[in-house]
């Protein structure tokens, strides 16, 4: 299992970049073992960079990383961490699913950071066990994926499987394993190195608050958006809000009014609005499939708003031409 003492050390790790992948989350984790390795004067962790193809890779803030060969320089190692990143789901990964399965049936530990989820799921290495992936991705991740137990968790470590919700979550998740193979004194050393203040446990939520995200504090209004963010597929009526945290529908508008400047109609449209195009972007989900898991009951509806918000239209958000009668629908909707 992932996080329990190692057989030898030291612990043989091997990091597969994909395109664009996140820096910060991988920055993280290389740290983490560089750090333990300083702070105990022992090599614990020894790590390599790989790619599909040996060649270099670009992360996400189009850093380039040399790295030690292809998959096959990776057969040697303990355990495998996928750095995902931006557009995961674009990528043809056949070759490295077929990879990772092998790994899996030689008894590798298998682990993801960020979207890196999104690639395990794919190979049915995720199948029976916990997972989680970042926030920004998990509505998509979740459509994709509906039989797979995906949580909000920092980070999940499920006998040999190990996810990250990515950023510096991978630190914390680093920290935890530290604390389990080497000591928590070790782990209390490398976070003091970080200047990092506490070590996150995986319950320690991925996001912000409510209150400091949105800088209000009326716990009336906050419960009314907790509610609205639990039911985008299905949204509730404006009356069913305001009774569910006790108010009249008059004082929910002016709760909303003052503390948002806006209507709670228009503030769970733009809650809905906001989840579509995550979905558009990290999914392969049909258009009316996106307008449905949001909430809207047709096409043309949902274009419509989704234009009148973010100037351009779900094909458009995506990259694809208008053509054909998709157009004419398309245009026929925003008259």
């Amino acid at each position: 299992m992932f996080g329990n003492v190692p057989r030898e050390l030291p612990q043989r790790i091997a990091l597969i970049l994909l395109p664009r992948f996140s820096f910060l989350p991988f920055a993280g984790l290389v740290e983490s073992f560089r750090l333990a390795n300083r702070m105990s004067g022992r090599e614990l962790y020894r790590w390599k960079l790989v790619s599909t193809d040996a060649l270099p890779v670009a992360a996400s803030n189009e850093v380039v990383l040399k790295v030690d060969g292809d998959l096959t320089a990776a057969e040697d190692c303990d355990s495998v961490v996928i750095c995902g990143g931006i557009d995961v789901h674009t990528i043809n990964a056949r070759a490295l699913t077929g990879w990772l399965r092998k790994a899996d049936r030689r008894g590798a530990d298998l682990g993801a950071i960020c979207t890196g989820s999104y690639v395990m799921a794919k190979a049915g290495l995720l199948d029976g066990h916990r997972c989680t992936i970042h926030w920004e991705n998990l509505a998509g991740f979740c459509e994709d994926f509906p039989e797979i137990e995906v949580t909000s968790e920092l980070f999940e470590i499920d006998r040999n499987r190990f996810t990250c919700s990515g950023g510096t979550a991978a630190i914390d998740m680093m920290l935890n394993v530290i604390a389990r193979q080497h000591g928590h004194e070790l782990a209390a050393s490398v976070a003091d190195q970080f200047m990092h203040e506490r070590i996150r446990d995986q319950h320690d939520r991925q996001r912000i608050s409510l209150p400091a995200r949105l800088g209000v504090r009326h716990p009336k209004l906050l419960a009314v958006i907790g509610t609205m963010e639990q039911n985008l597929e299905e949204p509730l009526s404006r009356s069913e809000l305001a009774r569910g945290a006790d108010l009249s529908t008059r004082q929910l508008e002016r709760l909303f009014r003052k503390y948002l400047s806006r209507s709670p109609a228009r503030y769970y449209l733009e809650l809905r609005l906001n989840k579509a195009r995550l979905l558009l972007l990290q999914t392969n989900m049909s258009v009316i499939d996106v307008a449905l898991a949001c909430g809207f009951v047709s096409a043309s509806h949902f274009s419509k708003c989704y234009r009148d918000f973010f100037g351009r239209t779900p094909r458009k958000e995506r990259g694809l031409p208008l053509k054909g009668e998709a157009e004419e629908a398309e245009i026929a909707a925003l008259r």
